[in-house]
């Protein structure tokens, strides 16, 4: 399969216009609305993918209590490929596929990857359960969707870094989404949508493209504004308390500044 934006997200919509009823009815079946898409392009195309990814070097190391990952949104400065399966998330054909599933109406992309892009994680790296920040870049429009595709060949349930929804919230048990390689995951984000990765426990690298959709107005219907909150997994009392201290502090801050007292780096600025 050529390696262009146009000719992935024809392929991406095609892949998921022809199971679109399964897909819709799974996607409504729990409290946090999520959706899983097997074998999304095929296996050559999607291996390539996975082997596009720059070196660690190349990417931005996180490193806090929250998390501890890779992220990579300068595409200019990556290979062709992660260029294109990145933006190709954003064509319309597949985000009108996808609206399709979700039955949400207005749903846009978002050029400037706010939060999106690429990401790794190596043995050791997590993160912690969230909840993601409600609006895009310019608090305009309501996230809603978190679109996940995992591109690492052989990873297996033992290797940890798996997505976790706490349906029922942090305090009761989380529902495990494999990261299983040409797998993507489709999740609601509102204010209940706690998710997590859980600690990568294998040798091996854990590749993710991320993208984002917004809409005019939240799925729940009534207003609301916060930034990403985090909490520790359970077990990790003192780490929770900093956390929740940590979340309510930034969140006093983005009432009074709106975006927050610097500007994000993690957006695409074409070169």
């Amino acid at each position: 399969m050529a390696m262009d934006r146009n000719t992935l997200a024809a392929a991406i919509a095609a892949s998921i216009q022809r199971r679109v009823e399964p897909l819709r009815e799974a996607f409504r079946s729990h409290d946090i609305p999520s959706v899983i898409v097997d074998d999304l392009l095929d296996e050559p195309t999607a291996r390539h993918i996975g082997e596009s990814f720059p070196d660690l070097a190349a990417m931005t190391h996180n490193a806090t209590l929250r998390e501890r990952k890779s992220i990579g949104v300068t595409m200019d400065a990556y290979p062709p490929a992660i260029d294109a399966i990145t933006f190709a998330f954003q064509d319309p054909a597949v985000i009108r596929a996808i609206a399709a599933i979700t039955a949400i109406d207005g749903l846009e992309g978002d050029p400037e990857l706010y939060a999106g892009g690429i990401s790794s994680m190596v043995e050791g790296n997590f993160l912690n359960p969230h909840i993601d920040n409600s609006h895009d870049l310019h608090q305009q429009r309501y996230r809603v969707l978190n679109l996940l595709y995992y591109v690492s060949p052989g990873w297996c349930r033992g290797d940890g870094g798996h997505l976790e929804l706490w349906d029922d919230g942090v305090d009761h048990a989380q529902r495990i989404i494999e990261c299983r390689f040409n797998r993507l995951v489709i999740m609601a984000t509102n204010r209940s949508s706690w998710h997590s990765v859980s600690p990568v426990t294998g040798s091996g690298r854990r590749n993710c493209v991320s993208n984002y959709y917004f809409a005019a107005q939240p799925i729940e219907g009534e207003d609301y504004h916060h930034v990403t909150t985090f909490r520790a997994r359970p077990g990790q009392t003192l780490r929770d308390y900093v956390l929740q201290i940590d979340g309510i502090a930034r969140n006093g801050l983005r009432k009074v500044f709106r975006r927050g007292l610097r500007p994000t780096k993690h957006v695409y600025q074409p070169k």
